[in-house]
């Protein structure tokens, strides 16, 4: 939900759970002006390039019983079934992280593409959204608390990432949409 009450084991998050106001409150407070702020940001990169891409990366613990079986590829990709992006950025994305060694990679698996990218993505109006959650075990060692960050794992994944990025930049502005 908009305010989770539970974490990703099903344990309580709030001993006293938010009132109807207080949700109202934390809408008005953060989640308007966050997205308001998100949509002039999207709308002045359309405005000066034609086209904007929203890349909404999340991390993810790899394994989460309460929610799945099994574990998670390391790079999960959403595009709500290709309606949120052009297939060519698509394609891109989901080439580019199964091609890389070491990792594993899903296209529209358990993560679709959650509120975010189903909301601004809008391809047909030159704004394309793609989610990505990153499974916490490509660049940690421990996945809780304190979440014991790996420098090498972290640095090893920079590079798929950047690829990725600028491959989707390259598309977008070259125009090849196709």
């Amino acid at each position: 939900g908009l305010i989770p009450l539970t974490d990703f084991d099903d344990n309580a998050i709030w001993e006293t759970p938010p009132s109807p106001a207080d949700t109202e409150t934390r809408l008005k407070s953060f989640h308007a002006p966050y997205h308001a702020a998100l949509e002039e940001e999207l709308d002045r990169v359309r405005k000066k390039h034609g086209i904007a891409i929203l890349y909404d990366c999340h991390s993810i613990r790899s394994e989460i019983p309460f929610l799945f079986d099994g574990t998670l590829p390391d790079f999960n990709i959403g595009t709500n079934d290709g309606r949120t992006c052009a297939r060519a950025l698509e394609t891109a994305a989901y080439g580019l992280c199964r091609a890389e060694d070491g990792y594993t990679s899903v296209l529209n698996g358990r993560f679709k593409g959650g509120w975010t990218t189903r909301h601004y993505g809008r391809p047909a109006k030159g704004v394309h959204a793609i989610q990505m959650e990153l499974a916490q075990s490509a660049y940690l060692n421990a996945e809780a608390p304190p979440w014991e960050y790996d420098p090498a794992k972290a640095q090893r994944l920079r590079r798929p990432l950047a690829r990725l990025l600028g491959k989707l930049a390259h598309i977008a502005l070259d125009g090849d949409l196709k």
